[in-house]
């Protein structure tokens, strides 16, 4: 079943629930969908949406909302922090589980070794071949923080 429909099911399923907090998050997804679909459709490059398409704009989505989870800690703002979180939650639930830090670190290394990576210099070339191999199950901000260490060692 594709992506889109999965998340139209669990709004219908929310509305039938009452649950006003995932209902609101479903609808900011399946807006977010519509004005994706609307771009893809116009412009010199018309494509329709798929869930290669969704998945990107849903990890966008998370990223955003763990920058405001961050700053609402940093700021005591446990009501705010709440609403961010129940979103997050919902977000990370269409998408591929995550690698841990330790998986991401060994494979981070396995990669340098692989290219002889030996200074910062290659960090492209490293990320580039990341990006090939683990696109969706890698978290690239911190996967470049630890490339960075690996690499000044």
């Amino acid at each position: 079943m594709p992506l889109k429909e999965i998340i139209e099911t669990k709004y219908k399923n929310a509305l039938k629930a009452k649950d006003k907090s995932k209902i609101s998050t479903y609808r900011l997804i399946l807006s977010s969908i519509k004005d994706l679909d609307i771009f893809n459709r116009s412009g010199p490059n018309k494509k329709e949406t798929d869930d290669d398409d969704i998945k990107k704009l849903l990890k966008k989505m998370v990223k955003q909302r763990a920058e405001s989870i961050d700053i609402y800690k940093k700021n005591n703002r446990t009501d705010l922090l709440e609403v961010e979180q129940n979103e997050y939650d919902i977000l990370t639930s269409f998408l591929p589980k995550q690698l841990s830090d330790e998986e991401t670190k060994k494979i981070c290394e396995g990669i340098i070794s692989k290219f002889n990576a030996s200074s910062i210099k290659d960090m492209g070339k490293v990320m580039g071949e990341l990006k090939k191999q683990h696109a969706d199950k890698i978290d690239f901000a911190k996967a470049g923080g630890l490339l960075k260490q690996l690499l000044n060692k």
